[in-house]
């Protein structure tokens, strides 16, 4: 089905305004300051970022709230050194997953000349990969030395955004890094499963942002919302990388798990319609 159109209109134009404002001041503010200290912090630690990963959680967190769009976290996120595999709905998923704990995302490589975003993506550290085979063992070995420097890196297997009613079954390209260079006997995957709730009234797939549609119409619809709706964030146990026999196996077992997470808590209609 198409995606819905936007209604933003009337008083919603001055709530997307006023927000997008505030936005501003919040995320380029943020980004100065983040900026700033890596800085300092790039020349002492290296990979190792123990200082700005703080302030990206925290301005994600802010801007959920001034968007509207309330964050409630199931579980909690591991403590030891891996990765996470996670659904993929929308934009925002960038920001509730930050919110909820320090990750860096990888993504592909065209994201990185988006305008703002690619700005953001950049400094926040996100591993860009390009889905071509000839770079496959050079972005093997780059996994592998953020992975040790502890980064948590999270990735989207389904490869695309969704409407977010559904999960699409899970690529198993990306999971081979895990097995490779000894990293499989100390390293864990936590699957997470992200799902949003529409405010009342609104369309279920409202906060979904998928195929063809284009973000600024979108982000403006968002922020036009006078009431806004809530975003769940479900951390899985960890499963042990050395336990699978081989990727399909374990993008399989993440899939299971996040699949089942976001069936658990999808909204009341859309389980009884499934």
């Amino acid at each position: 089905m198409p995606p819905p159109a936007s209604d933003l209109r009337g008083r919603a134009w001055l709530w997307a305004v006023s927000r997008l404002v505030v936005l501003a001041v919040v995320i380029f503010g943020g980004l100065a300051l983040l900026l700033s200290l890596r800085l300092i912090e790039r020349p002492l630690c290296g990979l190792r970022r123990p200082v700005t990963p703080h302030i990206t959680q925290t301005v994600c967190r802010i801007t959920l709230w001034v968007m509207g769009l309330r964050m409630v976290v199931h579980g909690a996120p591991m403590r030891q050194r891996g990765a996470l595999v996670a659904n993929h709905t929308s934009w925002l998923d960038i920001f509730a997953l930050n919110a909820a704990e320090r990750v860096y995302f990888v993504s592909k490589d065209e994201v990185a000349g988006w305008p703002v975003i690619g700005w953001l993506a950049r400094a926040t550290g996100t591993v860009f990969i390009r889905r071509r085979g000839r770079d496959a063992a050079r972005q093997k070995l780059l996994f592998e030395a953020r992975l040790r420097a502890g980064h948590r890196l999270l990735f989207f297997p389904e490869g695309t955004s969704t409407d977010g009613q559904q999960v699409l079954a899970f690529k198993s390209t990306l999971f081979a890094a895990f097995l490779t260079g000894g990293l499989a006997e100390v390293l864990r995957i936590q699957p997470v499963s992200v799902i949003y709730h529409a405010p009342p009234g609104a369309d279920p797939r409202c906060y979904g942002w998928w195929g063809s549609m284009d973000f600024g119409p979108h982000f403006l619809a968002v922020l036009g919302r006078w009431r806004g709706g809530r975003v769940e964030v479900v951390f899985h146990p960890p499963l042990t990388v050395a336990d699978f026999a081989d990727r399909k196996a374990l993008a399989k077992a993440c899939e299971a798990q996040v699949r089942a997470g976001h069936a658990a808590h999808a909204p009341a209609a859309l389980t009884a319609s499934g």
